[in-house]
């Protein structure tokens, strides 16, 4: 069976966003942010998943620029957390690759999708 990597990447990504939420409630209560970014970092994959029983080629290119517009919204909650200090520069960079590899990925996979 063929490895959906992109279903893969945004679950792990997923989980790193839960651990960083926990972080920052719990550790430097921080709420507002953090929860934020909970929320469209984790919807990320579940979007993806849902893509996987579309009902039809657009409804699968809908649900994936959802999942597109939730990543490019994750990315804007890591860069405002890193600018007022709620991040360090490691702890951002390394979910920052992350992310950026998801809007890339999603974004191939839309272009591809729509041209088929």
């Amino acid at each position: 069976m063929k490895q959906n990597i992109v279903k893969e990447k945004s679950f792990q990504f997923a989980i790193r966003i839960a651990k960083l939420y926990k972080h920052l409630s719990g550790k430097k209560n921080e709420y507002v942010l953090s929860k934020q970014l909970l929320r469209s970092g984790t919807s990320i994959g579940a979007l993806v998943r849902e893509s996987e029983h579309a009902e039809s080629k657009a409804d699968f290119i809908h649900k994936m620029s959802i999942a597109l517009k939730e990543a490019n919204e994750t990315e804007y909650w890591l860069l405002l957390l890193r600018r007022v200090d709620y991040m360090s520069e490691v702890e951002f960079e390394s979910l920052h690759l992350d992310i950026e590899e998801l809007l890339r990925l999603l974004t191939s996979i839309i272009k591809t999708s729509k041209t088929k």
